[in-house]
């Protein structure tokens, strides 16, 4: 129990290609599959963002569904995604003027029969979307870009704490890593170190240096995942506030 619970240094990188990459490859590979499974890898990045957002604008849960999916099914089919450089500004930013385009678009056409549609199909986990909008609870006054701002932010997050509990399952650890993640989430209700500790067979200091390594371990991967998103990697000092900011309060007016 008292070992280390950084990752080993020979575990592999999460990511072989930065999200850019992944816009270029939706955009510009010849071959459907590939153009599919690039889109499919940015779909999981970023459409609960773009459902929060919609369900913000008064869209109910299935019709924010299928704007969603609808959006994403138009970006492989008319393969709009050639247009998205880096040079344009932020991958998000492009995404959701994108789809507010969308959105608007879809309000004059007729919506009976478009359900399926023939379309492609995206898997989506809508249930587990809308408990977490439950617990997003926005302001009166935050607009849907700031919780499209501050569902990014969440998005990353999740993405770097599935890293992280995969990195502690394959060194033995996972059962600790569950039994701490309210302590790394910083819940109210989350119990002492001292209690944790007799509970894992550890001191009280042993718990919370096994705290301080996750919370590092956590910011690192937290870094590569926006990394992830950027071109230029000067950037990301500017993209890291604003994910910070995005969680503990208003979010910038423009993504």
């Amino acid at each position: 129990m008292d070992q280390d619970p950084r990752p080993r240094p020979s575990a592999p990188a999460h990511f072989a290609t930065t999200r850019w990459s992944l816009v270029c490859a939706a955009g510009a590979s010849p071959a459907p599959a590939q153009r599919r499974a690039a889109l499919e890898a940015l779909c999981g990045a970023y459409w609960k963002p773009l459902y929060a957002f919609a369900r913000r604008r008064g869209q109910r849960a299935a019709a924010a569904e299928d704007l969603v999916q609808g959006f994403f099914a138009r970006l492989l089919e008319k393969n709009e995604l050639a247009v998205a450089t880096p040079e344009r500004g932020r991958f998000r930013a492009f995404l959701l003027a994108s789809f507010v385009h969308y959105q608007s678009n879809e309000r004059e056409r007729a919506a009976a029969g478009k359900r399926g549609g023939g379309r492609v199909h995206l898997s989506f986990e809508v249930y587990a979307a809308e408990a977490e909008l439950g617990a997003l609870e926005p302001r009166a006054d935050e607009s849907p870009e700031r919780v499209y701002e501050r569902a990014w932010a969440l998005s990353v997050l999740e993405r770097a704490s599935a890293r992280l509990r995969a990195e502690q399952a394959r060194i033995g650890r996972e059962p600790v890593y569950d039994l701490l993640v309210p302590v790394l989430a910083g819940e109210e209700q989350a119990r002492s170190y001292l209690e944790l500790g007799m509970e894992l067979g550890l001191t009280e200091n042993a718990v919370k240096v096994a705290v301080h390594r996750l919370r590092k371990r956590l910011g690192e991967l937290v870094r590569d995942e926006v990394l992830q998103t950027l071109d230029d990697p000067r950037e990301l000092e500017d993209e890291l506030a604003r994910l910070h900011l995005a969680l503990a309060g208003p979010a910038p007016d423009s993504p």
